[in-house]
C-alpha cells in the first residue's frame, strides 16, 4: 500500500492554522525557521505515522520547494521517506535527491500544454495591487505563489483571472493565506502516479485539504480530506462532495483522524488479502 499525502494544513500546522495553542499538551514542533517553531503535529499523529511508515510506502506531496521541504526536521530525521513530491509535482525527490528524468518530462509536457510562466504572470498583473497582495515568488521556475490579505482579496476579479488562466493551462487555488497559480500539468497527481508505476500491485491512500490536492485524491483508492481548508469549504457552500471523507475534528487534531484512517484502511486491506 502506497499512503501520499499533502503536508501543510493536512499533517503539518503553523500556528495560524493549527486552531488551538501551541502550548496545548501532546503538540511537537515539527519545522523551525531561524531557530523558531514553524509547524507543529501532535505526539499521537506522529506515533501513528512512523509505525504506517514501517508498513507502507509513505510519500509526502506538498507545493513546497525542495529547499522548503527540506526544512521539516520530522521528514529529515524521524521519518525518513523513501520517496518525496515537492513543487506541486514538479520535482520527485528519491533518497532526497531530485529525480531526472521526471523533471525532464515535467518540461516536456509543460511546452505542450501551458503558457510560459512570464505570460501566465502577465495575465494575472491586472489584479495584482499592494491593497492585498504584500508578496510574490516564482517557485522553482514552475509556478506563482502570492502571499495576501486575505479580507481585501478581490474575489471576483480573483475568479474572472482564474478562467482566463485555465484556458492557457493553468489553475488559480488559494489556501489561507496564499493564493497559488501552477500550470495544470504540474500536479500531485500524475507525480503519485509516476512513483506508483513502481509498484504496480500497490493500492493508493491519499489526503490533503486544497483543490490542488483534488486530483491526487480523485485517483486515490481510498481519500481523506481534514475538516477545514479549501476543498471542505467548497463543500459547505455547495454541499458537492467529491470521493473523499472528511475528518470529524479540524485543526491539528484532523491529522490524528487522518492518520487512523490510513491505518484502518490498511489493516483492511491486509484482512482480505489473508495477512
Amino acid at each position: 500500500m502506497i499512503y501520499a499525502s499533502d503536508l501543510d494544513m493536512t499533517l503539518i500546522f503553523s500556528r495560524r492554522s493549527m486552531a488551538v495553542p501551541e502550548y496545548t499538551p501532546g503538540i511537537r514542533v515539527v519545522e523551525t525557521i531561524g531557530g523558531q517553531p514553524a509547524a507543529f503535529m501532535s505526539a499521537a499523529q506522529m506515533r501513528v505515522l512512523k509505525e504506517l511508515s514501517s508498513q507502507l510506502l509513505f510519500v509526502p506531496v506538498t507545493t513546497r520547494t525542495i529547499e522548503q521541504y527540506r526544512r521539516i526536521e520530522v521528514f529529515q530525521q524521524h521519518i525518513v521517506p523513501e520517496y518525496a513530491i515537492t513543487s506541486n509535482g514538479g520535482n520527485i525527490l528519491i533518497g532526497g535527491e531530485p529525480d531526472v528524468s521526471w523533471k525532464r518530462l515535467v518540461e516536456n509536457r509543460l511546452r505542450e500544454s501551458a503558457c510560459s510562466p512570464k505570460e501566465a504572470r502577465r495575465l494575472f498583473a491586472p489584479v495584482v495591487h499592494s491593497d492585498w497582495v504584500l508578496d510574490e515568488r516564482l517557485c522553482d521556475e514552475l509556478f506563482f505563489v502570492y502571499l495576501m490579505d486575505r479580507d481585501r482579496m478581490p474575489v471576483e476579479a480573483i475568479k474572472e483571472r482564474a478562467e482566463k488562466l485555465a484556458a492557457l493551462g493553468w489553475e488559480l487555488s488559494v489556501q489561507g493565506r496564499k493564493v497559488y497559480i501552477v500550470p495544470s500539468a504540474v500536479n500531485k497527481r500524475d507525480a503519485a502516479a509516476y512513483i506508483r508505476h513502481r509498484y504496480p500491485e500497490a493500492g493508493l491512500i491519499a489526503s490533503g485539504d486544497s483543490l490542488l490536492d483534488r486530483s491526487l485524491l480523485e485517483s486515490a483508492d481510498y481519500a481523506i480530506a481534514p475538516a477545514h481548508g479549501e476543498l471542505y469549504r467548497i463543500y459547505q457552500e455547495t454541499g458537492q462532495m467529491g470521493t473523499w471523507t472528511f475528518t470529524a475534528r479540524s485543526g491539528l487534531f484532523a491529522g490524528e483522524d487522518i492518520v487512523d484512517f490510513v491505518q484502518s484502511k490498511l489493516t483492511a486491506s491486509e484482512a482480505a488479502a489473508g495477512r
